[in-house]
């Protein structure tokens, strides 16, 4: 007897794929186009990293710590746009790696966090076996979503909601912890499971903003005589550089880029007044205190917009405030006009908008760049310094005016990263890096490699203090086994030096400040890398020329003195914001 197949039945039916859970995850990374994955091996990690070493298209670096693997993901992310994973074994592992997922989750990096765990029978709730760990629990209010896999025959639609959370809204980083035998066990996947393309199960564009929002934003500008433009880290997720600027030139505006929007307008645009807040000196304040509308665009209002009264937005500004995601707008600033859409999309529809009227007068705009002047002149002559012991101005300039013009530059240490953000010229996004949201030491160095990892033709710097390199200068190690020649400048001033100011200034005294006699070219030669002392702005140059001769990663140990930057005020003044109104009358 013959049987006939139903009308819509495909007329053929492969077999369907024999996977262990860990090749499935892996086949859904590679449809979310991961090459990368960051972390340290481990036995109960065994069936994934056996999927990742028959999977020639995505490459596996090995690191010192796991802490630094979700910054190294996170670091990708911020230089090419692209997605990373980062993994950890079960227990400690889950435990170290949380620092590194704080740096994703505050500066809004999406990554993808994979950890295991004890077998099913032994876990959630855990037994009592040695490394046991409620990973999921220690990762969750550092990601903006987690889940065990209990069953592997989910971990399709787990891994792809993952992704799908990580990329959605404001992107942030997601962890998946995985038992040990859900990572081996096989089964049976349809033949097309893996087929799926990420258009069918997450969006990949917009919002687009209300019309309705877009002509009451357009009617504000078209009145303002002198509109300010804040771009965040939103314009760069968002591929919006060129359109920003171009709004800036049609409103003959002045621009404010926050530290995760460097490049946005580069440092040499007439539309700049520098970068990065309040650290950007009275410009920035003198903005705000004449502007009478701003447009704020993908910026979450961090303290580095603050000062001691609260944003820089003030009550009285009329804000046009644009993010995709909704809690950010209306807090910590208040807004005249609140648009939830893609900062392009947005950009975009205001420009149209507005079509080719006249700007306003340049009159305000050469105002604003008059008080950036002013600063730079300060800033010149710190430069000139010419004392025994480098000024860090003076050593700043040196290594700007020695970068390649093509290089890539992190920065990292606390008061060291005013210095680079003045004095480091930027051209175009993505080739300048900073991480304000956790201002975590240490990060320079994991970014530095994971951005040398991406851009293998081009030099890539990390410009960090004494104190923030000895965080992870273990990973001089991975970057020397992965042959990821990154050069890093260090201002050393043997001290944890703002916090020795502070000491001294507030209560008078001095305790664990102190961080001589350690040489860091030393280190570095022990690791296997290159590494040198430079005591004068003069011997920059050249040291930075035989760092990038030599092939090899590199440290220069640069002996210079503690200064005080000249924002150094406005960056006190953003922590007093709260203290001083409620010991107000005390």
């Amino acid at each position: 007897m013959t049987h006939n197949p139903p009308a819509n039945a495909p007329a053929t039916s492969a077999p369907p794929l024999q996977l262990s859970g860990a090749q499935a995850l892996v086949r859904v990374l590679l449809a979310e186009g991961v090459d990368t994955v960051f972390g340290i091996v481990g036995g109960k990690l065994s069936p994934l990293f056996h999927a990742l070493s028959q999977e020639p298209r995505i490459r596996f670096i090995g690191v010192r710590h796991e802490a630094v693997g979700p910054m190294m993901a996170a670091a990708v992310h911020a230089g090419t746009g692209r997605i990373a994973v980062a993994v950890a074994e079960l227990g400690p592992g889950g435990l170290n790696m949380a620092s590194g997922l704080g740096v994703a989750f505050n500066n809004h990096l999406p990554l993808l966090a994979i950890t295991t765990n004890q077998h099913r029978a032994a876990s959630y709730p855990h037994v009592g076996v040695f490394m046991d760990l409620d990973t999921r629990a220690v990762t969750a209010p550092l990601t903006k979503w987690n889940a065990v896999v209990h069953d592997g025959r989910r971990m399709p639609e787990l891994a792809r909601r993952a992704f799908r959370e990580a990329l959605s809204g404001r992107p942030g980083p997601v962890h998946l912890d995985i038992p040990q035998d859900v990572l081996g066990e096989v089964h049976a996947f349809a033949a097309d499971e893996f087929d799926i393309a990420p258009a069918r199960y997450r969006a990949t564009l917009g919002p687009r903003p209300a019309a309705a929002l877009v002509d009451a934003a357009v009617a504000l500008l078209r009145d303002a005589k002198r509109p300010l433009i804040v771009a965040g880290g939103g314009v760069v997720a968002a591929g919006a550089a060129p359109a920003l600027r171009r709004l800036a030139q049609r409103l003959n505006a002045p621009v404010v880029p926050t530290q995760m929007a460097l490049g946005v307008v580069p440092s040499d645009s007439p539309h700049f007044i520098g970068h990065g807040g309040i650290i950007a000196g009275e410009s920035v304040k003198h903005a705000f205190a004449r502007a009478d509308v701003v447009l704020s665009v993908g910026c979450r209002w961090s303290s580095w917009m603050w000062d001691e009264h609260g944003a820089l937005a003030r009550r009285h500004h009329p804000l046009i405030n644009i993010n995709i995601d909704p809690s950010a707008l209306g807090q910590p600033a208040l807004h005249a006009v609140a648009m939830q859409a893609d900062a392009g999309e947005a950009l975009r529809d205001l420009l149209a908008a507005l079509g080719d009227e006249a700007p306003p007068p340049a009159a305000w705009l050469a105002e604003v760049r008059g008080v950036r002047a002013a600063h730079e002149d300060k800033l010149a002559l710190m430069i000139a310094d010419t004392d025994e012991t480098m000024h860090p101005a003076a050593l700043a300039k040196a290594v700007a005016d020695a970068l390649p013009a093509d290089a890539l530059a992190v920065y990292d240490g606390g008061h060291t990263t005013f210095w680079s953000n003045d004095l480091t010229p930027v051209h175009e996004v993505r080739t300048r890096f900073h991480e304000p949201g956790m201002a975590h030491l240490g990060y320079g160095l994991p970014a530095a490699i994971a951005l040398q990892s991406q851009f293998p033709g081009k030099a890539v710097f990390n410009l960090t203090g004494d104190g923030a390199f000895g965080f992870t200068l273990n990973e001089l190690d991975t970057a020397r086994r992965y042959r990821l020649p990154v050069i890093n400048v260090i201002h050393n001033n043997a001290a944890w030096g703002v916090i020795r100011m502070g000491q001294r200034a507030g209560l008078d005294f001095e305790m664990g400040t102190a961080l001589e006699d350690t040489d860091y070219a030393a280190i570095a030669r022990g690791f296997g890398c290159h590494g040198e002392v430079v005591t004068r702005p003069g011997e920059v140059a050249a040291a930075i020329q035989r760092a990038l001769d030599s092939g090899l990663p590199a440290v220069l140990d640069c002996r210079t003195r503690f200064v005080p930057h000249p924002a150094v005020g406005q960056f006190v003044s953003m922590n007093k914001y709260g203290f001083a109104s409620l010991t107000r009358g005390a």
